[in-house]
């Protein structure tokens, strides 16, 4: 039987008796993350106590919230280690020295990956739905996931080197906005509210290109 997957990951090997090394405790904390993440996915996340997790987990309810300070901790850290997976492998955008274009397609590529991914937009769809009761929820997902990559993106637009090639009218902010509107703007809402309507990934690559070409279109100084 093969071993189960989350955000593309395998679940962390049973644990060991005695005193965990560093690698050990590492692996433990991974697998109560990921054990968390299905937990989440399955039943969703007001249905999910601490309780829950930590039996499964087979660890403490107390060593949750130390580690992650309670059940919003442990979602943004479920967060953090899915978009850690799709972005593991991307140029940093902050000192990258290839041609913009290039740049910009790496990073559209991966957030498409992301995006598109049935694990993210099952997340996606569990916090639209449980926001209005749950805020902690919507907050810790803004700040875990929408937050950082517009600050990222906002980072990279400062760049005096990137900065030159576009529109000075246009601040770092702007452009962040009109980039991931151009990338997946729509699209998003297509998947969220079509199950099961995703695209392959050969279609993601066309949709970004598409995306990236219309952004710098409209972005690049004349």
């Amino acid at each position: 039987m093969p071993e189960p997957e989350l955000f593309g990951l395998p679940l962390c090997p049973a644990k060991t008796a005695g005193r965990p090394r560093a690698s050990e405790a590492e692996a433990r904390t991974q697998e109560l993350v990921e054990i968390a993440a299905r937990l989440f996915l399955e039943k969703g996340y007001s249905k999910v106590s601490l309780e829950m997790i930590a039996k499964q987990a087979r660890v403490a309810v107390r060593t949750i919230y130390v580690k992650f300070g309670g059940k919003a901790g442990l979602f943004t850290a479920v967060i953090n280690a899915g978009c850690a997976h799709f972005f593991a492998t991307m140029h940093d955008m902050e000192t990258s020295v290839r041609p913009l274009r290039e740049i910009l397609l790496d990073f559209g590529l991966r957030f498409g990956q992301l995006v598109a991914s049935p694990q993210v937009l099952a997340v996606h769809r569990m916090v639209i739905a449980e926001s209005m009761s749950n805020p902690e929820l919507a907050q810790a997902f803004f700040e875990a996931g929408p937050r950082q990559t517009r600050e990222a993106l906002q980072r990279f637009f400062a760049r005096p080197d990137i900065r030159s090639q576009l529109r000075g009218d246009m601040t770092p902010e702007a452009l962040t906005v009109h980039l991931l509107n151009c990338i997946m703007g729509d699209q998003l809402k297509r998947y969220l509210f079509v199950i099961n309507q995703t695209l392959p990934m050969p279609d993601v690559l066309r949709q970004v290109e598409v995306g990236v070409d219309l952004f710098l279109g409209g972005a690049l100084q004349k």
